[in-house]
């Protein structure tokens, strides 16, 4: 019967000797399998949880549930399906894919599709393909699968079936997790007189479990919880912001687990009265937590142990095994470490906050969570659950609103996916500020454009006088960087036009352009370019001052800080023949700039391939670094450089973990060149770091790396590509004696400046570039 299959027996004796001479290779005749299956840029759409806890119960047993459960409920009527290509094979790309959805498993076993078959489609996307079949239903279950063929002409088997299930309301808002707990015991135990001391090495924010025993009715029990230790015990008055509170607990003759009540705080529950925007709260069927460290018990010197506590950590999920960061400096494995853990950890409330003070999603700290998390995790629909929040719940400095036009862009970027674009797009073009902008295409609020039209055309809901630029943070009342000036700003004169707001104006202009273009709006595209433009003229204009050959704080003072100049640099406003003068008036200033500031700073270094200061900044152990945390005791990245610089500070911020960031786009040098990662570029900058290896998720898969580093002499490179992608790899430019070979072929490659460029498709490849 299989001869029927083919024209002759020539035919089949082609197509056997073909599939045994690729086995003999260790090649499948097939094409892998897709992986890793993703709905609305969820990967585990199948996922039941109870209270927090991961459970074992399928979508299709909700119906006899008793439990309280939560899940993640697509809330698109057509949701975006993606996944991982694999390729056993280097320079894989997909050329085409299937993809069928049924309203039961059992028809998609049979391969029956009664809600959608998309045929075979000839295109390489891989990570948002919309679902073009019939009307989803609210609150059913649905199955899908996909298989692909790639341009070896192999076509792979059907994926395994993933099961989603609609919202209740299908409102076209961003499915997200629901928040998890884990729970964890301590990682020391010591005892001292009627007091066990439990240490769980780091801080995150959770509740407590014990157990303790009573023969004594009425008999209590004092908790005491912290973010900080001191001399091997809980700080007690760790000052500040530091966490610590006491509890008293009431014990029952016998036995028993107790669950620690923790309190609500005011600060974190209560309407901000400068932006008008509400905190996040805690869902109910987690509970209110704190974040602590440690904790103290005091019960009559009964000593503890440790399967007697657990701490029940709350976070949104977080796939630890996604990243990895290994180099030949210990203090930037430590930050690395550091910003990883305080980046899930941060996630307690399930949209990027500013820390457990307020609980409030700021455009500052929901920027450096989206540039980290990308990095470390993936976590593409929190971060866009957060950024769409703060479009509709912005806050009350100028220049952050801007962000949300950056991180709309960042979004696109990461995931290949313009449906936020597309939705938010008269909200971005507001947030750009364009509102503000006078005739000359500067930009000011007190210029009398700040009217109440403007603040709604951005959904501020504070009082206009709320409403103004900031710069930095802390923009007043703190010491900057060995002056009597007020806060992080430098000295940073404030006048009617700023030269920080304005370069937020041209990045949101540029921006938008790019948006316009990736949503087919070419006349718009067109116009923002040359706003752009007209901005960047009127800019450097009005604020660069030719006799200091530095950038002004403003029109009418000057004063230049270091943060004129850094914005100007990094969002790329400075003419080419004044760069080197304002790198070099940046490089004067040190790091006179806030711990999240430095974002700005380190990318405008990076940027121009200032690689021996930058990587000088980002390994110091000095007090205006990142390793300053992790030398005061904290166990999360915290809020400024040190308590002296905000002795309210809180140390539970993911405002200081940008390194994760840094690490990964700048020192490793691993970013998308197109929306999605179709295109890869790879240019690490490593100074005199010896070695470094990193693991880094993308949307397309994992992404791997490592360099062996002889500055000037020896630069040898290890690099894994995800299928369905391609790659530019730069390497650090040697003499022109220098040899460079790509998977033991000798390349000339492309000199560019200080740089080496080879293009690579997928899979593994080494590089070797050495004298």
């Amino acid at each position: 019967m299989i001869m029927t299959f083919f024209k002759n027996s020539g035919d089949f004796f082609k197509y056997l000797m073909t599939g045994i001479l690729a086995l003999a290779a260790g090649q499948n005749v097939y094409g892998q399998t897709p992986s890793r299956l993703t709905t609305d840029l969820l990967e585990y759409t199948d996922r039941v949880f109870i209270d927090g806890y991961p459970s074992g119960m399928a979508l299709e047993e909700l119906g006899g549930a008793v439990e309280r459960y939560q899940l993640a409920a697509v809330r698109n009527t057509k949701p975006n399906f993606g996944w991982v290509v694999e390729g056993a094979q280097n320079n894989t790309l997909q050329t085409a894919y299937r993809i069928m959805v049924a309203s039961s498993k059992e028809l998609l076993a049979k391969n029956e599709a009664d809600m959608w078959d998309s045929k075979r489609v000839s295109s390489d996307n891989s990570v948002c393909v919309a679902y073009e079949g019939q009307p989803l239903q609210p609150s059913t279950v649905y199955y899908w699968k996909v298989k692909t063929w790639d341009n070896y002409g192999k076509e792979s088997a059907f994926s395994p079936a993933k099961s989603f299930v609609t919202a209740k309301e299908l409102d076209g808002g961003t499915a997200r997790y629901p928040l998890q707990i884990t729970d964890e015991t301590p990682s020391i135990i010591k005892y001292f007189d009627k007091c066990t001391f439990v240490d769980f090495g780091k801080a995150t924010w959770g509740g407590l479990k014990i157990r303790l025993s009573t023969d004594k009715e009425g008999d209590t029990a004092t908790v005491h919880l912290s973010e900080k230790t001191k001399d091997g015990r809980l700080d007690r008055k760790p000052g500040g912001s530091i966490r610590y509170s006491q509890y008293r607990l009431p014990l029952m003759r016998g036995t028993h687990t107790y669950i620690l009540k923790i309190r609500t705080d005011k600060r974190n529950t209560s309407i901000h009265n400068a932006s008008g925007v509400i905190p996040m709260l805690m869902p109910e069927y987690i509970g209110e937590v704190c974040p602590f460290r440690c904790c103290e018990i005091e019960h009559g010197g009964e000593k503890l142990n440790i399967e007697d506590l657990v701490r029940t950590t709350v976070n949104y999920p977080f796939n630890d095994e996604a990243s990895a960061f290994h180099s030949s400096d210990s203090v930037l494995n430590k930050v690395w470490a550091l910003c990883k853990h305080s980046l899930r950890a941060t996630t307690v409330t399930g949209t990027y906050i500013d820390g457990d003070r307020e609980r409030i999603p700021y455009e500052r700290e929901a920027l450096i969570s989206q540039l980290g998390q990308y990095c470390v995790e993936g976590g593409y629909a929190i971060a866009r659950h957060s950024h769409e929040h703060l479009i509709t719940h912005p806050t009350w400095p100028t220049e952050w609103v801007v962000q949300s036009v950056w991180m709309a862009w960042n979004d696109c970027l990461h995931t290949g996916n313009s449906a936020s674009l597309q939705k938010y797009y008269n909200d971005l073009k507001a947030k750009s500020l364009i509102g503000l902008r006078d005739k000359r295409g500067l930009v000011s609020t007190r210029t009398g454009l700040k009217t109440e039209k403007f603040l709604q055309s951005i959904h501020f809901k504070g009082a206009a006088d709320n409403f103004h630029d900031i710069v930095d943070w802390p923009h007043t009342g703190i010491l900057g960087l060995g002056k009597n000036e007020g806060g992080e700003i430098d000295g940073f004169i404030f006048t009617d036009y700023n030269t920080v707001v304005n370069a937020y104006h041209y990045l949101g202009l540029c921006l938008l352009s790019n948006i316009a273009e990736r949503l087919g709006k070419e006349d718009e595209k067109t116009e923002f370019a040359r706003l752009a433009q007209e901005t960047k003229t009127a800019f450097n204009k009005a604020f660069f001052d030719t006799k200091q050959k530095r950038y002004r704080d403003g029109i009418g003072t000057d004063h230049c800080s270091l943060h004129a100049n850094m914005f100007a640099l990094a969002f790329g406003l400075t003419p080419e023949k004044q760069v080197a003068n304002v790198l070099e008036f940046i490089r004067s200033r040190e790091m006179a700039c806030s711990i999240s500031g430095a974002l700005i700073l380190m990318d405008a270094l990076y940027k121009y391939n200032e690689a021996d200061y930058a990587f000088k900044l980002l390994s110091s152990t000095g007090e205006r670094s990142w390793y300053n945390a992790i030398r005061m005791g904290a166990t999360m990245t915290i809020e400024a450089w040190d308590n002296k610089y905000k002795p309210n500070l809180d140390w539970n911020q993911s405002a200081g973990s940008v390194p994760a960031y840094l690490i990964t786009r700048r020192l490793m040098g691993i970013e998308p060149l197109e929306p999605g990662f179709g295109k890869i570029r790879i240019k690490p900058q490593p100074s005199t770091l010896r070695s470094a290896e990193i693991l880094t998720p993308t949307i397309r898969g994992d992404i791997r790396v490592s360099f062996n580093n002889i500055p000037s002499e020896k630069f040898d490179m290890q690099v894994e590509i995800p299928a369905n992608t391609v790659a530019e790899v730069w390497l650090p430019r040697l003499s022109a004696k220098a040899r460079l070979t790509v998977d033991g072929v000798e390349s000339k490659g492309t000199v560019d400046g200080k740089f080496i460029k080879v293009n690579i498709g997928s899979g593994k490849h080494g590089l070797n570039y050495e004298l």
